[in-house]
């Protein structure tokens, strides 16, 4: 029988070493080492492993980052996670993400080899029964779908589990909101185009279906921009609080069809988890909303500014891509509240909101940053973007026209900053902090734009 294989994950160099000794030291294991959660994925593309020891805190693919990956892969490695700062808050979240266990940095040599044998043992146990080990690798990938609180993550999760137990089968997800239709994940064999489309077309037919529905082309309207050579779709309508609000789309290969026995079973139970996932994460992200919401204008608040930015730094250092923060002050709105009073104050704040919001595209943010301040994280935008929709911004307030409940007319202006990164700066701080800077050295003029490039360094 050949030896289970083990990766050890963690940053640094003397827990790896530690870890491979210890588990080394009786020869019962092939022991692999990677000192970053990326290199672990990198070596995951490449091999299956047993078992794999993370580390739970490492910069920019941490220990549960590396856990959710490995939950899409076939079959899914055991993972314990190994912390210095551990917490009860910390140790339930890496258990429900689907942990087999949870060890505490520094442990004893025999704590590491009686989870690990333990955690093998179990496995093996498993391995000697096919058809219980398909029913628990359903279970458990159920499990995670259900438990997942991301809403964009379990459509796209979901659906890549989905396509993995129909075998051959292109896919795409779809996440109403207020409306608006987002597409939220699309398999590499399917253009976001396509995909668009047809998650366009299926919404309205969604409404009417309360279970998952076969559907052939021909019952469709012709789709001239839709996916190539559709033949047949398998359709998850997805509701939260008795509404529709969104869905899963599979639909055969180019060149194929659908099997022609599916998996019913296991598709229904996937089905069933993912509903409730659904309807688990629409009720979170509506608490979430609540929290990082501006009770005036809709607009998220400053707190969730702060974890936009965090996430949005995470992503351009893994990727090595630009983004850009624009900064919006209006000009003299004092005078608006002294001359027509507060409630047309207010009032004013949410009509340039709603104006300020036409102006960016989907991937792009809106925050209320304070007072008569607003802010936009623009994604993947460099400072030749920024510029232009920072213009658009200036533009778009300097055109509006209000009317107050008394009948008066007023208009407004607006002076625009903003700062890119990594080109104007590194950390959060120092890029909110240039965007803010370029913005009140215009307001020497008001009414203009400034770039970071042009503050005056003191």
């Amino acid at each position: 029988m050949p030896k289970p294989t083990i990766l050890v994950v963690d940053d640094e160099s003397f827990f790896r070493q530690v870890f491979s000794d210890i588990l080394a030291d009786d020869g019962r294991y092939h022991i692999e080492t990677a000192a970053s959660g990326m290199a672990a994925l990198q070596r995951l593309e490449e091999t299956n492993f047993d078992l794999i020891l993370a580390d739970l805190m490492m910069p920019e693919v941490t220990g549960l980052d590396l856990l959710r990956q490995t939950r899409n892969l076939d079959p899914p490695p055991e993972v314990i996670l190994a912390t210095s700062h551990a917490s009860v808050e910390t140790a339930v979240r890496a258990l429900k993400n689907g942990a087999r266990d949870y060890l505490l940095k520094p442990c004893t040599p025999d704590q590491l080899k009686h989870v690990v044998r333990t955690c093998l043992e179990q496995r093996q146990l498993l391995n000697e029964n096919s058809l219980l080990q398909d029913q628990i690798r359903l279970y458990q990938k159920g499990q995670t779908l259900a438990t997942q609180l991301d809403v964009s993550i379990l459509l796209h999760d979901s659906m890549q589990a989905l396509r993995q137990e129909i075998g051959e089968a292109r896919g795409c997800s779809f996440f109403i909101e207020k409306d608006r239709l987002t597409l939220t994940g699309h398999s590499p064999d399917c253009q976001e185009a396509s995909a668009r489309v047809l998650c366009d077309a299926l919404a309205p037919r969604s409404l009417e279906m309360d279970r998952v529905t076969l559907l052939e082309s021909d019952s469709l309207e012709p789709l001239h921009e839709g996916p190539q050579d559709l033949r047949s779709i398998w359709l998850l309508p997805l509701t939260a609080e008795e509404q529709f609000r969104g869905g899963i789309i599979l639909f055969n290969p180019v060149g194929a069809n659908l099997p022609s026995c599916l998996p019913e079973k296991n598709l229904g139970f996937l089905a069933d988890q993912i509903r409730l996932g659904f309807r688990n994460a629409c009720q979170y992200e509506g608490a979430r909303g609540l929290i990082y919401s501006d009770d005036l204008t809709g607009l998220y608040n400053y707190r969730y500014l702060q974890v936009a930015l965090n996430q949005e730094i995470r992503r351009a250092e893994r990727y090595g891509l630009e983004f850009s923060v624009i900064f919006i002050d209006l000009d003299m709105f004092k005078n608006i509240n002294d001359r027509h009073g507060h409630i047309a104050g207010s009032d004013l704040l949410r009509e340039v909101a709603a104006q300020l919001k036409t102006c960016l595209r989907e991937a792009d943010l809106l925050f209320r940053y304070g007072g008569d301040e607003f802010t936009a994280l623009l994604s993947e935008t460099s400072s030749d973007g920024a510029v232009i929709v920072a213009e658009r911004f200036r533009k778009t307030i300097e055109e509006i026209v209000f009317l107050t409940d008394s009948g008066e007319t007023c208009r407004i202006t607006a002076t625009v900053g903003f700062a890119t990164y990594p080109v104007h700066a590194r950390t959060q701080m120092e890029l909110i902090d240039l965007a803010d800077k370029a913005m009140y050295q215009g307001k020497m003029e008001r009414n203009v734009t400034r770039s970071a490039s042009e503050v005056s360094i003191d």
